[in-house]
């Protein structure tokens, strides 16, 4: 996966710069507060400034798909878009083989074929999810989502900072966990974008800037 290696690369040097977070006081509001990133009850320093950033950004992505209706998260721009819909369960096939790529230490793509089966089409996307992804509300992606990522804290409050500041080597780089998890947030980000070019093309939008 060349384009995951690429980022692990230079988000290594950028999580570690991270490491001056830790300064900052606890934060008194809970993970879940827009404009809060800092460590956080439960966690250590590091990893609760990181669970605050995944917050962060899932919370933009919530907000961006309020009220959408089953229509609206199959609309398919193009015939090589992916739907809203799609775009959404991605994200929660990222986080699930982050989780057992870092949690669970398995070799990246060496994943249960019981697990493949589930979240490969999501992850992969293109034309098999195009396919695939339909026909689900609002609120199957959102239980989704959700369910990953009650999942990634509950793995997170049993791990400390020398765990994510961990160097792990796979195939011809070396990463950490700390890169690896920015990249999550950083991943959610680029997608809400999409999701939110996506939003303003939906039949009847109303014309607005991105």
């Amino acid at each position: 996966m060349p384009n995951r290696r690429n980022f692990l690369k230079v988000s290594v040097g950028m999580a570690l710069g991270l490491s001056s977070l830790i300064a900052l006081p606890v934060a008194t509001a809970a993970a879940e507060e827009k404009w809060i990133v800092g460590p956080q009850p439960g966690f250590t320093p590091e990893i609760g400034t990181l669970t605050s950033m995944l917050a962060f950004t899932r919370e933009q992505v919530v907000d961006n798909v309020k009220g959408l209706s089953q229509q609206d998260l199959d609309f398919l721009l193009d015939a090589k878009a992916n739907t809203i819909g799609a775009l959404l369960l991605h994200l929660a096939a990222t986080e699930t083989y982050y989780q057992m790529n870092t949690f669970g230490g398995m070799k990246w793509g060496s994943w249960p074929d019981e697990v493949k089966k589930k979240w490969d089409i999501p992850m992969n996307l293109g034309e098999p999810a195009r396919k695939a992804i339909k026909g689900n509300s609002l609120d199957y992606y959102l239980d989704a989502l959700h369910q990953t990522r009650e999942k990634s804290l509950a793995e997170f409050r049993k791990r400390d900072d020398k765990w994510l500041a961990t160097l792990v080597t796979e195939e011809d780089f070396v990463a950490n966990n700390y890169a690896k998890w920015f990249h999550v947030a950083e991943h959610e980000s680029n997608h809400d974008g999409q999701i939110k070019f996506l939003k303003n093309r939906l039949p009847g939008a109303k014309a607005k800037s991105e």
